[in-house]
């Protein structure tokens, strides 16, 4: 498919709101002088006109076929919800000191987690963090970045001044009726402070259990096991794997009047009332340890425990679990029985283990294919890791391809996948025993590994071997 090639410090010169409104995408930009290419289907005359009154400097305009405008739209500019249709502001762009809030009002709209905004030796450039990938967004002169660094500091109530060791801070963003969170992390580099803003979603009432991605039978294996009144649910993944989401959806299930739920967070992603929750707070002395000490003084029922990164800390949940409280928390393994050996590497007793583990959980999230454009083609079995073997091996698979709908990423929307292991009498024992070789009673009671689940979504056409290729290779 035919587009124009846009790089990043020229795609910058106009907003996405202006390139779809105008139906243009720039050329070259100096001065004196802007040219851009336009929609020949669509652009007026009088447009001109209006460009060069916004923008204040001469416009040339280079008519293209409408469909490589539509490409090229689609490739560099995606198209957000509740645009502002204020041209004016929008104008503005990178020269106005205006352009941290609409870098953040961009994020925010376009459902971005992170903004990193980099230094280097000979340039600047602003990213975005969608759908787990990273989109350079911005390019920027390397003479204004610390004036941008400061201002991220200054919202941030960082010390403007120190520039050699790292610093945390903390943004309240407000814009029309809604506000949200942003955390703030500054790194001193080779050539300058990196910045990366996390934008905490703290509205939690779109999350739905029923909607993450559990299969049937997976959701009512784990409604059953957060039914228990005590004992341990641990969720294993990566950062930015959903595991606080899977989290959260749960605690609305069990959120009741007359059940007493507490959490400590770092940081605390969603707002939900009736819960009570606590920020981590090391630099004060609140450890994920200390909070729990406190917590099993305040009379808890459940407690949500953002992740088990120490022994004391595994300790302390242990012993809430042993008092009669349910606990949820994650930890960093590969997989769902990892978190067993886990624990033990940490020097907690398998007894203990065994008698508070209800479950262990796994979880990933994959890109699905957007339904629009996907394309199918055969399917050569060389394409798959060596050490993955499968016996529902597909005859097509499908690619991602590109359309406005996705803008032209090939991708549209993501779920999670669950790897689940409810510990029963029998897995207790290998957990007293030290048995780590579960496989043949994986296999008996069907409970299906991450990677074969990622296949099966795969073989399904919901997403790409591309995808699903680093899930495979931990095939355990």
């Amino acid at each position: 498919m035919e587009y124009i090639e846009i790089t990043p410090d020229i795609q910058h010169v106009i907003t996405s709101q202006q390139a779809w409104h105008y139906r243009i995408v720039p050329k070259t930009a100096n001065d004196s002088c802007i040219e851009l290419y336009a929609d020949s289907d669509y652009f007026q005359a009088h447009y001109k006109d209006e460009l060069e009154m916004f923008f204040n400097q001469k416009v040339v305009v280079h008519l293209r076929d409408s469909s490589i405008i539509n490409q090229t739209l689609g490739r560099y500019y995606r198209k957000t919800e509740n645009a502002h249709t204020d041209k004016t502001t929008a104008l503005t762009g990178i020269k106005s000191d205006d352009f941290l809030t609409t870098l953040i009002s961009e994020a925010k709209r376009m459902h971005s987690s992170d903004i990193h905004i980099e230094v280097y030796e000979e340039r600047c450039r602003i990213r975005l963090r969608i759908d787990g990938r990273m989109l350079e967004r911005y390019s920027i002169e390397k003479e204004i970045y610390p004036a941008l660094v400061n201002k991220v500091k200054i919202k941030a109530n960082i010390d403007i001044a120190e520039k050699r060791l790292p610093q945390d801070g903390r943004i309240i963003f407000k814009e029309d009726d809604s506000q949200f969170d942003i955390r703030v992390s500054v790194l001193p580099t080779l050539n300058g402070e990196k910045i990366v803003l996390r934008l905490l979603n703290k509205d939690s009432a779109n999350i739905d259990i029923n909607v993450l991605g559990f299969s049937d039978e997976q959701l009512n294996i784990f409604l059953e096991a957060i039914k228990k009144t005590h004992g341990i649910i641990l969720i294993s993944g990566p950062t930015g794997s959903g595991k606080t989401t899977t989290l959260y959806a749960t605690l609305k299930v069990l959120n009741r009047v007359e059940t007493n739920i507490l959490t400590i967070e770092d940081p605390v992603e969603y707002t939900l009332e009736g819960i009570n929750q606590v920020q981590l707070r090391e630099d004060i002395g609140l450890t994920f340890a200390r909070a729990l000490r406190t917590f099993l003084r305040q009379d808890p029922d459940i407690i949500m425990l953002g992740e088990i990164r120490d022994n004391e800390t595994a300790q302390m949940a242990i012993r809430a679990a042993l008092t009669g409280h349910l606990v949820f928390s994650t930890i960093h393994t590969n997989s769902a029985w990892g978190i067993i050996s886990r624990l033990t590497d940490m020097g907690l007793p398998p007894f203990l283990l065994a008698d508070t583990i209800n479950l262990c959980m796994a979880q990933r999230l994959i890109r699905l294919l957007c339904p629009h454009c996907r394309q199918e083609e055969k399917f050569n079995t060389g394409l798959l890791p060596k050490n993955f073997k499968s016996n529902k091996m597909p005859e097509i698979h499908h690619i991602a391809k590109g359309c406005e709908m996705c803008y032209y990423t090939g991708y549209k929307g993501r779920k999670a996948i669950y790897e689940i292991v409810p510990i029963d009498s029998e897995l207790a024992e290998k957990i007293k025993s030290n048995e780590y070789d579960i496989n043949a009673l994986k296999t008996e009671r069907n409970i299906l590994s991450l990677s074969d689940i990622a296949f099966n979504e795969f073989a399904a056409g919901k997403t790409t071997l591309e995808e699903i290729y680093p899930i495979l290779l931990n095939n355990n």
